[in-house]
């Protein structure tokens, strides 16, 4: 009886949108490792490795008829596709994310529901959490019920706080099972490393390793450096969705670590992955709120689950990749000049 389930249960056919950004790109081949058909759509391919998709869609998901195309013939639909960044990009782009953002995330469900879906699953951000919860740095651990009052961080929380509110419409008034993640922090291999819409975990291994190669032994902090997060390796956070959309839980929950550190203290433990010492210029940047962390109970109570890779572990990968990403950067360059 077992194994009849587990051969139904993946002869599902699953969309997932933004399959050529990092998180996307990891979850196809998530997905494929257990037996699903799957489709990635994107406006581009991913970037730094072949996807697994059996069929990948280059479509713009702010037009409804590319949302149609997206969605036929689909079971179930991981809706990842943004457009986003790091808080250099969501701190400057407001307008720009809001419109985008929006025209996804209406496209894409509207679409959905019109195509039969039976389950479609939203990635939200922390972002939704209100500013008035976050202006200090050891920040009470953020749950669920807090996001209200709405009092979310930049255009990029208020999108992702409107679209939770679409989804559990779209479950009351149509049928649609809806779930919601609210995403910590999410950093691994295979992700934008450059450029500026990079985080901050690739950010500060990309400026080691710059530091590292150079010599300077120096690197750049926007603000004091004093400002607190938490973060989850991508291993996690796949496995997390994963988890989330095999459940009967419709409400948003947060998928993240919840070991709080400051950006100094990142900074610091990726330069002890690098073996180098470190000195530290805080120059003026955005720096977004004060401290922020996950509040897990309800992640473990749902799931009887958590995230199980340590920062240390998560960013010693991390980092190795770019570090390597970067020589062969220097090594194209040096031949081409």
């Amino acid at each position: 009886m077992i194994p009849e389930l587990r051969v139904l249960e993946n002869s599902k056919r699953v969309l997932v949108t933004g399959a050529g950004g990092f998180i996307g790109h990891h979850l196809v081949s998530y997905l494929k490792e257990r037996g699903y058909w799957v489709r990635g759509a994107d406006l581009k391919y991913p970037e730094f490795a072949p996807t697994a998709a059996d069929e990948f869609l280059i479509l713009d998901l702010r037009r409804w008829e590319d949302c149609l195309t997206a969605t036929a013939d689909i079971d179930e639909v991981y809706a990842l596709a943004a457009d986003m960044g790091g808080m250099g990009f969501i701190s400057s782009h407001h307008a720009q994310i809001l419109h985008n953002n929006s025209l996804i995330n209406l496209h894409t469900i509207e679409a959905a529901h019109q195509n039969g879906v039976s389950r479609y699953l939203y990635t939200s951000s922390a972002c939704v959490y209100p500013e008035y919860l976050q202006t200090t740095t050891d920040v009470v651990p953020l749950k669920e019920e807090d996001a209200y009052p709405a009092e979310p961080q930049d255009a990029y929380g208020w999108e992702k706080l409107i679209a939770e509110r679409l989804c559990t419409h779209y479950r009351e008034d149509y049928g649609l099972e809806t779930r919601i993640v609210r995403f910590h922090n999410i950093f691994g291999p295979l992700g934008t490393w450059d450029g500026g819409r990079e985080k901050a975990p690739a950010a500060l291994c990309r400026k080691i390793a710059a530091a590292k190669r150079d010599g300077s032994h120096e690197i750049e902090i926007w603000g004091d450096g004093e400002q607190t997060r938490s973060f989850c390796y991508i291993s996690d956070c796949v496995t997390g969705l994963y988890k989330l959309m095999r459940s009967d839980y419709r409400e948003p929950l947060n998928l993240g670590q919840d070991r709080m550190v400051s950006i100094n203290e990142l900074a610091d433990i990726i330069a002890n992955v690098a073996d180098l010492q470190i000195g530290k210029r805080h120059v003026t940047g955005p720096q977004g709120v004060r401290g922020r962390n996950s509040d897990n109970s309800r992640l473990r109570q749902v799931l009887e689950w958590e995230p199980e890779v340590s920062l240390e572990q998560g960013l010693a990968v991390t980092y190795a990749w770019i570090e390597d990403k970067m020589s062969q950067q220097y090594a194209t360059e040096a031949r081409a000049a």
